[in-house]
């Protein structure tokens, strides 16, 4: 979007739009990536994709999210947009490119294993539905893998954000739980729920207060099962797997316990509720029901202390009951992360640190009707987010224009430091300063707090000009809009306060593991707890240090509509993102601004291979060095800067012209020794395959005289020049020989096929004339068989010095083939062969008569056979007889089976003209071998019509001039001879004729090899001379 005509909001939102509805969701602005969220599966995620996008350069290709994450080692990607854009599906395709892409052996693909299978479980126990996103992260993460300098992934950590754990307890109307409640109660099998106490989702008060049960399109039961796999891959046993589902249904359960107040204080309304949680978490109903209506409290008198138990009300108590919950599945979820990061631990010992590739996935911005304390803190997030894309792209650039002494006009944009500085700062104090003063001045109480909390904003912060007073509410000015946050809960979300009777409780579990969740040492400090404010602002802070030291890309995700439908666009909706997200200052700098800037000595010893000035040694001046390759390359004085320390690059074909000029260079220089390494190795590669060749015929088939000396060349068709040929065998296929041969149909007849030797397979390519469609009339080729090695079943030659080959292939019909380039041929297929199957040696049948098996028809199957015999005429040429169902062949004494080639090699000089030679002729019967006539080489024909006088020396006298004479009348061409067809022929190329039975032509040319050639219609042609006769 760079290139732009119009620079504005409204015309990036119609050229994301225009894109949009031509399913490409992806566009760049220089480095950094827009993706629209389509609400569908799009179709170029797949492995194709993958290997189009590996290791080419961003501008060889479309833009998509597998071309960033080609790029990304030793740096992060940082995936930003609201709620709904899209952000955990970008980060997915992220680390399955990734895992696609590398190498490695068994523990490798463990590693990359659970670096996939780390996303179900996580989304599971961190994902929920809410009213803008089915399937919304309700935590942060960010993912790193570490990988060796090979490129192969060795390890990975998963640091978890921002848990929304008072999701377990409470949900708006119209959202859900986290997943995985649902999928328990759905997944479960009968055996299963007995053991849990799993019942309908609406008998547990967590669950049934929102009025959301199912979403449309997600099987929960099948996700279920997704689950429980990811836990096996990631290593986590069953009987672990088991304990964390009873942990799940545990909680479920808690939630259904309740408080009635009974002589002041709380009591459990149904004791039978305390029954399950206390069976499935290995604890007594008594001491659940003593931990959550009372507590221990320490009280001083001097240096002497003394433990007393204070009952609490009904609000102690409910609070006391979603603090645990909160905290076991909070427990639990880090107990997930820690399981994840064990699987990818790295555990080899590597030279060096290691390189890495950081994901960061986390909350979208979210604005609701009613926003709390939740998305409070999770706007404080995208906030300091926010703040290092301004740092390390708008005001980090700029910064460095101006110290370098770059020439260029400054962009102006809006630094969101003072909203950040509206939530944490010290001093003046911040919101969260003053939220966890107010904490500090209460105890359990929660009348009035928030109230107060409110109070004390607005005396503090009347003044700044992001923040407004509200009713019952405060208002924050974001960079993606004003937020209202109803102040009702804040207070007692952000004690995060868990009673140390609780801890002690859970300590008494008589299951090992839910004791290992609580490993804390309970004593009687009076350390003041941790807000949860405080951990969430040390929590982004150590992100955002995390990501300075890296080297970040962005995607910036675009939610179309509020509906979750595919191709809705709502102008208004993507049009505010377009304007938050600063696009167009991002354009405007990109714009403004230099693709590329590199110190002095690296960019000279990067491109010092472009002039033989600064090649290979350059010992002068650095700047002078770069203007003699600037200057060699022809590149226009504009197009770059000199700083103090850098060359500063301006538009990035103006980089990709130095890379491609460098390649080219790296490219001349390695043809060099490629070249010379190749002469050497074919030297000896050629000695073993002459050799191993002929020991494939040696004692069992006669030789020719002409070809037992043949240089073996590999490719007699020109595959560089024939493109189609590769496509048609494969992309990844090797093709290690290729030859046009003589392929004999059932009724004996000749056809010409391409024969392809691959790494896997044999390929027959055969062509025809398209008779429709855009190529109509033009010659096209077209796939004729396949034939894997390990369907071969022998292959079949003669005794004789013959060309025949019968390829017999297992389950099908039988290959009759000729080819002068037999020897080289089978050795090929025999190699491969082997290769393919493990060592297996191919059978080869030496006889005079083989029996053919033809393709399946509408009219059957069927049996040809082919006899060889030998003839005493001295002649190397092959006489073909047909009769009916048998081939006869026939042909002179070759040289003996027992002769081997010898050692000297013909050298071929390329830039000599190689003599034409006339094609072979076979003796056969007219329809059955066609001569190209138009590679035949005639004897030059002396056109010098100048007189040359023998008595040029005499004195003669000169003739009179004489008047031209009246030229004499042409004389009437010689009829040609009339020819009628006996059957009808269908013409197989474009030179041929096609006739049917009864018509009558002119014959132009009978040629011995049986190809006639004809004139019908004023169409000349060539046809089988048998399938006429002459008038």
């Amino acid at each position: 979007m760079v290139l732009l005509s119009k620079l504005n909001d409204q015309a990036i939102v119609d050229n994301l739009r225009k894109r949009f509805m031509a399913n490409s969701i992806f566009t760049y602005i220089g480095p950094v990536l827009i993706a629209v969220n389509p609400f569908k599966d799009m179709l170029y995620f797949t492995e194709k994709e993958m290997e189009l996008y590996q290791g080419a350069a961003q501008y060889e290709n479309p833009p998509h999210i597998y071309a960033l994450a080609d790029n990304m080692f030793s740096q992060c990607v940082i995936i930003s947009g609201e709620s709904g854009a899209g952000k955990t599906v970008e980060a997915k395709y992220i680390m399955g490119y990734i895992a696609r892409i590398s190498g490695g052996g068994q523990r490798l693909q463990h590693v990359k294993d659970v670096i996939l299978q780390s996303n179900p479980l996580l989304e599971s126990f961190g994902n929920s539905a809410t009213v803008r996103n089915w399937n919304s992260s309700r935590f942060g993460k960010y993912v790193e893998i570490m990988f060796s300098r090979g490129g192969e992934p060795i390890g990975g950590k998963v640091s978890n954000f921002l848990l929304e754990k008072s999701r377990v307890v409470h949900q708006s109307q119209g959202e859900r739980n986290f997943h995985i409640f649902y999928q328990l109660c759905a997944g479960a099998d009968e055996n299963l729920k007995a053991n849990l106490g799993i019942t309908t989702l609406d008998y547990y008060n967590y669950l049934n207060h929102s009025g959301c049960y199912a979403i449309d399109g997600i099987d929960d039961a099948k996700e279920f099962k997704q689950i429980l796999h990811a836990m096996d891959v990631i290593g986590i046993d069953t009987i672990k797997q088991m304990e964390i589902l009873q942990l799940v249904a545990a909680i479920m359960h808690i939630g259904n316990i309740t408080f009635v107040e009974s002589n002041n204080f709380a009591d459990i309304v149904d004791k039978h509720f305390l029954e399950f949680p206390a069976y499935l978490l290995g604890l007594k109903s008594s001491a659940i029901r003593e931990k959550l209506t009372s507590r221990q409290m320490e009280s001083k008198w001097g240096k002497q202390a003394e433990q007393i138990n204070v009952t609490l009300n009904v609000e102690q108590a409910e609070f006391t009951r979603d603090a645990w919950s909160k905290d076991l599945y909070t427990r639990l979820f880090e107990y997930l992360i820690a399981s994840v990061n064990q699987g990818m631990k790295i555990t080899s010992r590597s030279s060096g640190i290691p390189l890495s590739i950081g994901i960061l996935d986390i909350y979208g911005f979210e604005i609701f009707d009613n926003n709390g304390f939740e998305q409070f803190c999770i706007n404080f997030v995208n906030e300091k987010l926010q703040q290092i894309f301004i740092e390390l792209t708008l005001k980090a650039e700029q910064e460095e224009y101006v110290s370098e002494g770059i020439k260029w006009t400054p962009i102006e944009y809006f630094n969101n430091k003072i909203v950040c500085d509206l939530f944490e700062a010290r001093k003046p104090p911040g919101i969260m300063c003053i939220l966890d003063d107010t904490c500090s001045q209460i105890h359990a109480q929660n009348s009035g707090a928030d109230r107060q909390f409110l109070i004390e904003l607005n005396k503090y912060m009347s003044q700044n000009e992001h923040y407004q007073s509200g009713a019952q509410c405060f208002i924050i000015k974001h960079y993606a809009g004003a937020v209202t946050y109803n102040v009702d809960g804040f207070c007692e979300k952000n004690r995060d306060t868990l009673y140390k009777d609780l801890i002690a409780l859970m300590q008494q579990s008589n299951r090992q593991f839910f004791k290992q969740l609580f490993p804390e040492i309970v004593s009687s400090s009076g350390k003041k707890p941790t807000s949860f404010s405080s951990k969430i602002r040390n929590q982004a802070n150590k992100l955002v240090d995390s990501l300075s030291k890296c080297a970040p890309h962005y995607v910036r995700c675009i939610k179309p509509n509020d509906t979750k439908r595919s191709l809705e666009w709502d102008e208004k909706r993507v049009l505010h993102q377009v304007e938050y997200l600063g696009l167009k200052e991002n354009i405007r700098v990109r714009r403004a601004g230099f693709a590329y800037r590199r110190i002095f000595d690296k960019f000279l010893y990067r491109y010092a291979i472009l002039s033989p000035k600064t090649w290979p040694n350059y010992h002068g001046d650095y700047r002078e060095g770069i203007k003699i390759i600037c200057q060699t390359v022809n590149m226009d004085r504009d197009q770059y800067q000199m700083g103090k320390t850098k060359i500063f690059i301006k538009n990035p074909e103006s980089l990709f012209l130095l890379e491609e000029m460098r390649e080219r260079k790296y490219d001349s220089y390695a043809r060099v020794i490629q070249k010379a390494f190749k002469k050497f190795t074919a030297q000896k590669r050629y000695a073993k395959l002459k050799e191993d060749a002929c020991n494939l015929l040696l004692n069992k088939k006669e030789r020719r005289r002409f070809s037992i000396n043949r240089n073996f060349v590999g490719d007699y068709i020109g595959l560089e020049y024939h493109p189609a040929l590769q496509a048609l065998a494969g992309r990844k296929e090797r093709i290690v020989f290729a030859a046009t041969v003589n392929k004999y149909d059932r009724w004996f007849k000749i056809s010409k096929l391409d024969f392809l030797v691959t790494t896997n397979k044999i390929v027959l390519i055969g062509r025809k004339i398209e008779k429709k469609g855009p190529n109509k009339g033009k010659i096209i080729e077209i796939l004729k068989r396949q034939i894997g090695y390990n369907d071969i079943v022998n292959i079949g030659l003669s005794p004789y010095q013959d060309n025949f080959i019968i390829l017999n292939v297992r389950d099908s019909y039988t290959s009759l083939l000729e080819t002068p380039l037999k020897t080289e041929l089978i050795n090929a297929i025999n190699k491969r062969y082997n290769d393919v199957g493990g060592g297996q040696i191919l059978s080869f049948d030496f006889n005079t008569c083989h029996q053919i098996i033809l393709k399946k028809t509408r009219f059957g199957c069927g049996f040809r056979t082919v006899k060889f015999s030998r003839n005493d005429d001295e002649s190397d040429s092959t006489q073909l007889f047909p009769k009916g169902k048998i081939l006869f062949v026939c042909i002179g004494p070759g040289l003996s089976s027992s002769t081997r080639p010898n050692d000297k090699r013909i050298a071929i000089k390329q830039h000599y003209e190689r003599r034409k030679m006339p094609p072979v002729t076979y003796q056969t019967p007219p329809s059955q071998q066609r001569v190209n006539t138009s590679n035949r080489v005639y004897p030059i024909i002396n056109n010098n019509n100048t007189n040359i006088n023998r008595n040029s020396g005499i004195t003669r006298v000169q003739n009179a001039i004489r008047h031209p004479e009246k030229p004499k009348p042409p004389l009437k061409p010689k009829p040609l001879p009339l020819v009628e067809a006996l059957y009808p022929y269908e013409a197989q190329d474009t030179d041929e004729l096609s006739f049917i039975a009864g018509d009558k032509f002119e014959l132009v040319n009978k040629d011995s090899s049986g190809w006639w050639q004809g004139r019908m219609q004023n169409r000349t042609g060539l046809f089988p001379g048998n399938y006429v006769r002459e008038l």
